[in-house]
């Protein structure tokens, strides 16, 4: 009975093709399938295997496939410019991430907790503005670049992701209102990398608006000791702080065209208030490569110049790519 029910089955997902039996591959088990589409890179996703069949579309769309939407192999063609808005984007660039994000948004079904952009990608407000809507259970956020954003498009993205919980940022000017909207917006929001300048202002931001911040990453920039103190000083929640291979200067801002005053190690004071954390990750070592490109480049890394990739890197794991 057994081995005529299983003859049944196997007859009923193959077509004869002369004496030999051929499994149709619609017919393939859909958990088999998606195991299988794991192993295939986003383009081979979203551009080759969907036109396969219907159901090969359908199992393209399963919430397994979308947990992380990697973007991070995709950079804009650009020229900086020295006035706003700072950067020109080549159309070509700029209709290829328009594209790319419509196909995945769509095949995603709103089921993308894990949105990661590179760091030379430059997302325009509107591309940005799909994309908070079209992802509106998203978990963490590793941001581009961002002179193509208005901060009002950031902070209306920002209210759409109540699941937020890290994000990856360049420094901006005036930060309070972004800051200040996911304090707001996102209850559970508890990591933040800061892929710029730490100062006075960013730090009384986060002192002000983000209390409960668990994780901080300031690595490979400068920060001052006043802002490194507010920070351990204000965030009575922080859990780990990472300021390696940062650019530690005495002051809160060095006047234009004067040296900076850099601290070679931390001081007592520093060390004492960091004593309650669970981690506080530091180099300013004079051996460290890290160390020594921040310095050449004056706190404003000019990741371009270095290995493919090495933007990602984060001495906290939950904060690399």
């Amino acid at each position: 009975m057994m081995e005529f029910q299983k003859k049944r089955e196997i007859e009923a997902v193959v077509m004869e093709k002369g004496d030999s039996p051929v499994r149709r591959w619609e017919d393939l088990d859909i958990n088999i399938l998606v195991t299988i589409l794991l192993s295939f890179d986003l383009f081979q996703l979203i551009y080759a295997i969907p036109q396969v069949c219907r159901a090969w579309r359908l199992a393209c769309c399963d919430p397994l496939l979308w947990k992380t939407l990697d973007l991070s192999v995709l950079q804009s063609n650009f020229i900086r410019l020295p006035l706003k808005p700072y950067v020109y984007v080549d159309s070509p660039s700029e209709k290829k991430l328009t594209g790319l994000l419509n196909i995945c948004l769509n095949l995603s079904r709103g089921n993308i907790q894990t949105l990661i952009f590179h760091t030379n990608l430059y997302v325009n407000d509107n591309q940005l503005t799909f994309a908070a809507e079209r992802c509106p259970r998203l978990k963490r956020l590793v941001m581009p670049s961002w002179n193509k954003i208005k901060k009002r498009t950031m902070c209306r993205a920002i209210h759409i992701w109540k699941d937020l919980e890290s994000l990856t940022m360049p420094s901006i000017n005036n930060p309070a209102r972004v800051i200040e909207e996911i304090g707001r917006s996102c209850q559970n929001f508890s990591a933040l990398k800061i892929m710029g300048t730490c100062d006075m202002l960013f730090a009384s931001a986060l002192a002000s608006f983000l209390p409960n911040l668990e994780v901080l990453s300031v690595r490979c920039t400068v920060l001052s000791k006043p802002a490194l103190a507010i920070i351990l000083e204000e965030l009575k929640k922080l859990k780990v702080l990472n300021i390696s291979h940062c650019i530690i200067t005495e002051d809160p801002e060095d006047p234009p065209l004067e040296p900076m005053n850099i601290l070679t190690e931390l001081d007592e004071s520093i060390l004492e208030k960091a004593s309650r954390l669970d981690k506080f990750l530091t180099c300013m070592s004079d051996s460290c490569i890290m160390c020594q490109r921040a310095l050449n480049d004056q706190g404003f890394m000019r990741w371009y110049k270095y290995e493919e990739d090495l933007w990602k890197v984060d001495e906290v794991k939950s904060l690399a790519v």
